[in-house]
């Protein structure tokens, strides 16, 4: 995607504000040799990169429309070592965006110009699996998937499944609160993480959760989770397993109206069943993914449902069976059930290569992500519809249907900086529609830079000030992952574009947001 500066950050990678001065080069020159000096005491020689031509792979996460490079980048081995870089860096006052995989699609993991990357991808070690309790103990750089390849010989498996799960970390998903394809019966990574171990932003340790069936205190882990590495740093993450199911198959259903697909969705979970997986994609991406992987899908259909059953098989055969009933009185035009399992991988294969099939099509694209309630389905997928000619823009689109959590990919050319700017607009008004139908501006990507103006839709300024007090209480000077997630309302004031009492901006609340730290 097209190299460009973080929208409204400032050149130390804060939000810009008129009344904050950003630092000048030699200030952020000097700042580097404090900073490479204080973390090769503290970590071997390769460990520690700051030439530009060395820190520039992490200048980007999965979202490369905006681009920034660190100051450094810190490699730790080992979990003492990450809270000694986060002592270091708090003492000299530096800001730290902690990093996994680089997957994220919201620029989460965007560096700050004026701080340190934390890269967590070598702490990649599985502590422990226990095959009686179904846990597993492993440390944040350890890949999604490698957890069920390592689960498997126990007969157990990690159940939330992203796409990138070869190569997204499960700190990264802790970070983002992952979902996946599976995600609609066995729920997000806060359904399926007991414990979390890490730092705060001063280094020192942190704690949260527990192995047993809950744990004293707050609730804290649940609110960490999802956080976008603003509250602390997780090092190492227990995990629920779960059994492999005995039998799994998919039903591969075409309809000749994306309208009537959307209905079959709310039909299926209105009979009360919930299925393993159910996805849909329309006709373009249909069409881009059948010609990437070859797998079996129907071209002439308006849109697909992938709906998986598993479980013994008896409970498969009764469900497939209820399953089929329903999208056929839904007004299927064709329904297909994998005979095998490798039918069955063949026709996840197309879901999950969604994203590279698309990359294959346009030279760029530019992935959402919003949830809606399950109904409107079918109105959402008319208005993106619409939008395509108010934009002048091609939009294929993929949901997870079963939970509404869909991912449009609006396809454009960054070589135009004019399809740039509508590929943005064309992101801001599915967000905008997602809101207005009573859903939400993020799944399970997160908002990171790319949602900071739909936050300002989304939540009012005292929900947004709640949210900054919150945290305060990790993190009062703002130093973990700046300028994200949470804008201020300066902001939040430009893109509304009307006056502070309109906002529903009161003197007592511009009072109370006064005391708080500007991050």
């Amino acid at each position: 995607m097209h190299a460009a500066t973080a929208p409204n950050l400032s050149s130390d990678g804060n939000p810009a504000s008129p009344g904050l001065k950003p630092p000048t080069p030699a200030d952020l020159a000097s700042r580097q040799q404090a900073v490479v000096s204080a973390l090769h005491k503290l970590l071997p020689p390769q460990s520690v990169l700051w030439q530009a031509e060395a820190v520039t792979p992490f200048e980007c996460d999965g979202l490369s429309a905006y681009r920034q490079r660190p100051l450094a980048v810190a490699l730790p081995e080992t979990h003492e070592q990450v809270g000694q870089v986060l002592a270091a860096c708090h003492a000299l006052g530096v800001p730290v965006v902690a990093r996994g995989g680089g997957t994220g699609l919201s620029g989460g993991a965007l560096p700050d110009a004026g701080g340190v990357t934390l890269s967590l991808a070598r702490l990649n070690r599985i502590r422990h699996i226990d095959p009686l309790a179904r846990t597993a103990v492993v440390e944040c750089g350890v890949r999604n998937l490698a957890i069920s390849e390592a689960a498997a010989a126990h007969g157990l498996y990690y159940a939330p499944d992203p796409s990138s799960q070869i190569a997204c970390t499960i700190g990264g998903n802790v970070a983002e609160n992952a979902g996946g394809v599976h995600c609609l019966k066995y729920g997000l990574t806060v359904h399926n993480v007991l414990r979390v171990r890490g730092f705060t932003v001063e280094g020192e340790p942190l704690e949260l959760g527990s192995e047993a069936p809950d744990a004293a205190g707050l609730d804290l882990l649940s609110a960490f989770i999802g956080s976008e590495g603003l509250l602390g740093v997780v090092t190492e993450v227990t995990v629920r397993l779960l059994p492999r199911p005995q039998v799994a198959r998919c039903v591969l259903a075409s309809f000749d109206d994306v309208g009537r697909a959307g209905d079959a969705v709310a039909a299926i979970i209105a009979a009360g069943l919930i299925p393993a997986g159910l996805e849909m994609m329309d006709q373009p991406m249909t069409r881009a993914v059948e010609d990437f992987v070859h797998a079996g899908y129907d071209l002439d259909a308006a849109a697909i449902l992938l709906v998986e059953s598993d479980g013994t098989p008896q409970e498969v055969e009764e469900e497939i069976e209820r399953l089929t009933a329903v999208v056929q009185a839904a007004g299927a035009t064709r329904i297909e059930l994998s005979q095998d399992e490798a039918q069955r991988l063949r026709f996840w294969s197309g879901r999950k290569n969604a994203f590279p099939a698309t990359g294959r099509i346009s030279p760029d694209y530019l992935c959402m992500d919003a949830s809606i309630p399950r109904k409107a389905l079918a109105t959402m997928l008319a208005a993106i519809s619409r939008m395509e000619g108010e934009f002048g823009l091609r939009c294929c689109n993929v949901f997870h249907a079963g939970d509404g959590n869909m991912h449009p990919l609006i396809l454009f050319d960054a070589n135009d900086p004019d399809e740039l700017h509508r590929a943005e607009a064309f992101g801001n008004a599915i967000l905008r529609q997602a809101v207005a139908l009573g859903g939400s501006i993020t799944g399970e990507h997160g908002v990171g830079v790319e949602k900071l103006d739909a936050m300002c839709v989304q939540f009012t300024d005292a929900e947004r000030a709640q949210m900054l007090a919150f945290k305060a209480a990790f993190d009062p000077d703002g130093r973990l992952n700046p300028g994200k997630a949470i804008p201020m309302l300066a902001r939040c004031g430009e893109v509304r574009s009307g006056p502070a009492q309109a906002m529903g901006q009161t003197p007592a609340l511009r009072e109370a947001l006064a005391t708080l730290p500007r991050f």
